[in-house]
């Protein structure tokens, strides 16, 4: 009896010492069921703004009603394993907003009018080639250059860490006048441009370079000459602004003044590409240059020379521009960075007669105001250090190189190609029987990114046949894809 007492009281005192010996603080794991739909809060990121954001989703959706009561931020906090002033500032915000209410002594509720969003109605997108990416062939692309990306990111990190002043207010309409200076010192070197920097507004590429020509000179209605066949994006700029539209056919000395007389002398401007025509890579003559600056003399309108891609020659020196040849201050000039360093960059340039330069910069006021300071301060230095010179010499022979293993690739396709000396692509002519839309939309499923040429005709009877570009892509992995879809070609 005394030994059966004396255990029992042992096995009390063990149970007594094995409640004080545990130090670990109970976990509450009770909590009340006060939503049918808990939060999902991402694993980074501010945890107040998560849990705000992710409430109010909630409270919009209705699946938190109005008029429900909210979770106290004790309760919040150790669900989600949150700092209780997290909690507690989310709510703060939600009541700021109107989505909820405090009541004293009762705790927080949805408020009783809040906004509840309707189920959305999601349209189905194809997918575009622009987010597939282009493919090998494609044009308007431009090639990485590791040397080059190395450079630009330096000089970035420099105006990071140094920030100009400029860069804090509104700049000149213009552009960065150490830019204008700079590029205006290339052009007169390299494409015979006569120009000072006051004359040169920098614009996010050709399209807005066009864009302010077309808003600044001309008026809806206005008679245009245009290349036939054209640059697309270029005929897309005038009849988008409501010109009227007048095909001038395009021959090997480019396009023909007296053809354009002969359909409408009183046009208002010409657009043209002299030292690489688009589509078809033929240079202006000469005699047709002089030509044509004689007849916008004499009709008080204008030449827009767009000389896209004049860097790129693989034969002798780059050919001088009409601008150059004007003395009578009837060119506009556009250029671009886009085809020798990257289209992400967004920066090319206008070279304005003195006649439009105040209405043109009138209209950039009104538009965009003025370029990005700090992609200009970096190019600014990236010409001016003798960057860019190297990198068009490492950039010319490595198109040269893959137009090369391009021809080849297309060599015994039964395709008419002729090797270009100039410019990004080049044009394969078909046979009679075939139609380009349909081979194009061939290749591309073969995985070669071409272009048919006859959509880009305005008014002449369209040549059938292929633009194909040579940049942008390893020469190797351009020439696969070349010989990939020769096989599948069945001419």
């Amino acid at each position: 009896m005394l030994a059966s007492l004396n255990g029992l009281r042992q096995s009390y005192a063990v149970r007594l010492v094995f409640i004080r010996s545990n130090s670990v603080k109970k976990v509450r794991t009770n909590f009340p069921d006060w939503s049918a739909s808990v939060p999902v809060l991402p694993k980074a990121g501010p945890r107040r703004l998560a849990l705000y954001r992710e409430l109010r989703r909630l409270i919009e959706a209705g699946s938190m009603p109005p008029g429900s009561k909210l979770p106290t931020t004790r309760d919040l906090a150790a669900r989600f394993g949150l700092s209780r002033g997290a909690a507690v500032a989310a709510y703060e915000m939600l009541i700021a907003d109107g989505f909820a209410e405090a009541r004293v002594g009762a705790g927080t509720y949805v408020a009783n009018e809040v906004p509840v969003l309707a189920e959305p109605v999601t349209p189905v997108l194809r997918n575009t080639a622009e987010e597939a990416g282009p493919l090998p062939g494609a044009l308007g692309c431009s090639a990485a250059d590791e040397r080059t990306i190395q450079v630009f990111r330096s000089l970035l990190n420099r105006h990071l860490m140094q920030p100009s002043s400029r860069h804090f207010h509104y700049n000149e309409p213009a552009g960065d006048r150490e830019l204008r200076e700079e590029v205006a010192a290339y052009l007169r070197a390299a494409r015979g441009v006569n120009c000072s920097a006051d004359q040169v507004v920098m614009t996010s590429g050709t399209q807005q370079a066009l864009d302010l020509v077309i808003r600044s000179v001309l008026k809806p209605g206005d008679p245009v000459w245009i290349e036939d066949p054209c640059y697309p994006m270029a005929r897309f700029a005038f009849s988008a602004a409501g010109m009227r539209l007048v095909g001038v056919t395009v021959d090997e000395e480019g396009i023909d003044p007296e053809k354009g007389i002969a359909r409408e002398p009183r046009a208002r401007a010409v657009y043209v590409s002299p030292s690489h025509q688009f589509p078809l890579g033929v240079t202006l003559s000469m005699r047709r240059r002089l030509a044509l600056i004689e007849w916008a003399k004499r009709n008080d309108a204008f030449i827009i020379e767009d000389d896209y891609d004049s860097e790129y020659r693989f034969a002798g020196p780059p050919l001088s521009s009409m601008q150059g040849i004007d003395a009578e201050g009837r060119v506009i000039y556009v250029g671009t960075f886009s085809k020798v360093l990257m289209p992400g960059l967004r920066i090319g340039y206008l070279v304005l007669p003195w006649s439009l330069r105040d209405t043109v910069l009138d209209v950039r006021r009104r538009t965009d105001r003025f370029p990005s300071t700090l992609a200009e301060g970096a190019l600014a230095e990236f010409l001016r250090e003798g960057h860019f010179a190297a990198h068009v010499k490492r950039a010319r022979r490595r198109v040269k190189r893959a137009r090369d293993l391009l021809v080849e690739a297309l060599d015994g396709s039964g395709l008419e190609v002729t090797t270009p000396e100039q410019g990004l692509h080049l044009v394969a002519g078909l046979p009679a029987d075939m139609v380009d839309t349909d081979v194009a939309t061939e290749a591309a499923r073969a995985g070669f990114g071409v272009r048919a040429l006859s959509p880009m005709y305005v008014d002449v009877p369209p040549r059938r046949g292929l633009v194909i570009g040579f940049s942008g892509f390893p020469a190797e992995e351009l020439a696969r894809a070349a010989g990939r879809w020769v096989k599948t070609l069945r001419l």
